[in-house]
């Protein structure tokens, strides 16, 4: 099945994700920021499930750190055929015309920049031009770049609308050298980043608006990662899967 790298997978959906890789029968490079123990055990659980895995941490918004990472994976693990760009960031909710430059910039610079950051190093190591066997990338999006999220994540949610459009972008651009690139596009999901934002109870305040009636688990998020992720998906490229219960 072969490396995945799966960046902020130390926990919600990139640790659910990364559990089900190893599952699936591939190898997998965790990347965190700040949560080593917690990555440590998503590693070791890989490891009992008989695949390798490997724990780098990197800040992805930082261009040295994401150098840093995809050069360890090289030496430690070898070349990738899979990316899933998982990490990402959100602060207190507020309405946009209170919102400092500072904290948008900490959004777009994780949001948009890393995700940017570690496809082209995956691009340079995938794609058939370069001599790279080619592979799939998966975008972690949400369904706010469709909702906007007013008066909450204004910010948050532009900065996955443009991984929508960078998504589509760049699956044209390397579909003829062996690389596919789609995104996910989660709903309200029962994660960390809720309580990062502010409300750790958000899901359960919102999920009456939800067709299906409840909030998702990270779990169900991962199972759509990985079909994107494998040939099962080889027809299927500059799509996006929302897994949203309905919104």
């Amino acid at each position: 099945m072969g490396i995945t790298l799966i960046t902020g997978a130390s926990r919600g959906i990139g640790a659910a994700t990364a559990l089900l890789a190893a599952r699936s029968g591939y190898d997998v490079a965790i990347n965190y920021m700040h949560h080593r123990e917690k990555a440590e055990e998503i590693a070791h659980e890989i490891e009992a499930l008989g695949r390798r895995a490997l724990v780098v941490q990197a800040d992805v918004s930082n261009p040295d750190d994401v150098g840093r990472l995809f050069k360890t994976l090289d030496k430690e693990m070898g070349t990738i055929q899979g990316l899933v760009n998982n990490a990402g960031t959100l602060e207190p909710q507020m309405k946009f015309e209170q919102m400092e430059a500072d904290r948008i910039g900490r959004v777009i610079s994780t949001n948009i920049i890393g995700t940017m950051l570690c496809a082209r190093e995956s691009v340079r190591r995938m794609s058939w031009a370069n001599g790279g066997q080619g592979g799939a990338i998966v975008n972690v999006s949400s369904i706010a770049a469709k909702t906007g999220s007013p008066f909450e994540y204004v910010d948050y949610a532009a900065s996955k609308g443009a991984i929508d459009s960078f998504t589509i972008g760049l699956a044209k651009e390397v579909a003829a050298e062996g690389i596919r690139v789609n995104a996910v596009r989660p709903g309200l999901i029962y994660t960390d980043i809720h309580a990062q934002g502010g409300e750790p109870g958000r899901v359960d305040r919102l999920k009456a608006k939800i067709p299906l009636g409840r909030g998702g688990e990270a779990e169900e998020v991962a199972e759509a990662i990985m079909w994107l992720l494998s040939d099962r998906a080889s027809f299927t490229t500059g799509s996006f899967i929302d897994v949203a219960g309905g919104l």
